[in-house]
């Protein structure tokens, strides 16, 4: 077992319910982060040549997260059939809750196109709207979720649904002025290894991020669909 699955398998998510007659707000969040977000994604076939570009890249380690990731629609789907989905992410045992609103990705030759707008949230208001999804429409000062009412129509009589979701640790790494993110990610249905890189110069990450693997004569692929696509399909991409 890899030190990645242990870190998760250690993992214990605890849940906080609230009165359904009581709002839930947050502390106002003045920093907006509205954004196209481009990552370059590189898939790895197996935990193999995951291990090894771990070991490549060890002395550039800056950190390590465990991550829960749990997805929502309307309950008439009115955020997928726009291409969109809201999601939570969960940090190192409840440490730390973004709320995030993703629409209209486009995954070409292993670059990811993506409009994203994110904001954290307290994990235990998190936990409880996992819980019970409808909590996530009581949360009146988060500007995500008056997107999700106002531009997709979503309300209290409207209702949202939980997904599910899956877990992923990620190794976070400072490269050549590059952060690289590997990612072991765990489905129901099995593991997917992935590296990823945000940048505002897609092309001469990939670029680098190329050159590295094939030096190693590690293999490679571009990823052709999201890790949320993955999580739909109920399938490993082949």
């Amino acid at each position: 077992m890899s030190n990645a699955s242990r870190l998760l398998k250690n993992l214990s998510f605890p849940s906080l319910y609230r009165s359904p007659h009581s709002a839930i707000s947050t502390a106002p969040n003045n920093k907006p982060i509205t954004s196209m977000e481009v990552e370059v994604k590189l898939r790895l076939p197996n935990a193999v040549s995951h291990q090894r570009v771990s070991s490549i890249l060890s002395p550039y380690h800056l950190k390590t997260h465990a991550q829960e990731n749990i997805f929502f629609d309307g309950a008439n789907s009115e955020l997928s059939s726009k291409l969109a989905v809201l999601r939570l992410r969960f940090y190192d045992l409840d440490a730390q809750c973004i709320v995030s609103l993703k629409a209209k990705a486009v995954i070409s030759n292993g670059i990811s196109r993506i409009e994203e707008d994110e904001e954290p949230i307290d994990p235990s208001i998190g936990r409880a709207c996992v819980s019970d999804p409808w909590r996530l429409l009581l949360i009146d000062s988060s500007r995500v979720i008056q997107r999700v009412e106002d531009e997709y129509g979503i309300g209290e009589k409207q209702g949202l649904i939980c997904l599910g979701g899956f877990r992923n640790v990620r190794a976070v790494y400072e490269w050549k002025g590059l952060k690289l993110e590997l990612d072991e990610t765990h489905y129901e249905f099995g593991m997917n290894y992935e590296i990823e890189c945000e940048s505002s110069d897609p092309e001469r990450a990939k670029d680098l991020l190329e050159k590295l693997l094939k030096s190693h004569g590690i293999e490679y692929s571009y990823s052709t669909v999201s890790k949320f696509a993955i999580f739909r399909s109920g399938k490993l991409p082949q």
